[in-house]
């Protein structure tokens, strides 16, 4: 079962733009909480409290208990602006959840054993292709995280979707393929290492070509440079005996 974080919350009576300047005037942030087809609920909550949900990882998973004025909506928040200068939260959405409706959620990824993969003590670089994995699950249900082990990785090894642990009741989002959610790529030093028997293998090859190239190309040009005096010599006497 999920964890249920509390949040307390005061209603707002006015929609607008009017009305949430007011609020942030008043040392609140706006929200709204919307969705279970119910008529939007406007609230603001303390800078505090969205501070730290913020700054806690995983909060776009999170499940929310929004208490108001003594009754309780359970939510996920699935919108947060903030002030272009200040960072400060600004506005925040909440979508409410209908019991026994599938949502759609971006589960963490976390990586353990990174001391132990083959690949990273060699000097690899773990590439993520995807920090979070969407889902579909019942709101009970939201996983915290997923966890993925990196202890038996080597160069070029993957992390797919069918390696995460915590994958149980969930259904992933690309149903299409066993996609990737991380990659052990070589450092970029063995990669050119790699490359330069190739390079050189090729360049004899290559030189081969060019040389019988410039061996033809000679004989031509020769013969170019000691045809240009005939051709000048009947220009210039051709036109004089035009004038003439």
């Amino acid at each position: 079962m999920a964890n249920v974080v509390t949040i307390e919350a005061e209603a707002r009576a006015r929609a607008g733009k009017g009305a949430a300047r007011a609020t942030r005037r008043a040392g609140m942030v706006p929200a709204v909480v919307y969705g279970a087809h119910q008529a939007p609920s406007l609230i603001a909550l303390e800078p505090r409290a969205v501070l730290r949900e913020l700054q806690r990882p995983g909060w776009q998973s999170r499940l929310y208990e929004i208490k108001t004025n003594g009754d309780a909506t359970r939510a996920l928040i699935r919108d947060v602006q903030f002030h272009p200068v200040s960072d400060a939260p600004q506005h925040v959405d909440f979508q409410r959840l209908a019991p026994g409706e599938p949502i759609r959620v971006a589960v963490p990824v976390r990586f353990e054993n990174e001391g132990l993969s083959i690949g990273l003590k060699r000097g690899g670089v773990l590439n993520v292709v995807r920090h979070a994995v969407e889902v579909y699950c019942d709101p009970e249900q939201i996983p915290e995280v997923f966890t993925a082990n990196l202890a038996d990785l080597d160069f070029n090894d993957n992390v797919r979707w069918h390696d995460l642990k915590g994958t149980q009741h969930v259904r992933p989002a690309i149903i299409d393929r066993d996609f990737v959610v991380a990659t052990v790529a070589p450092p970029t030093k063995a990669l050119e290492a790699a490359a330069e028997p190739g390079a050189a293998a090729a360049a004899p090859g290559a030189a081969a070509p060019a040389a019988a190239a410039a061996a033809a190309a000679a004989p031509a040009a020769g013969g170019a440079r000691a045809a240009a005096p005939e051709r000048g010599g009947r220009s210039a006497g051709g036109g004089r005996g035009g004038r003439k």
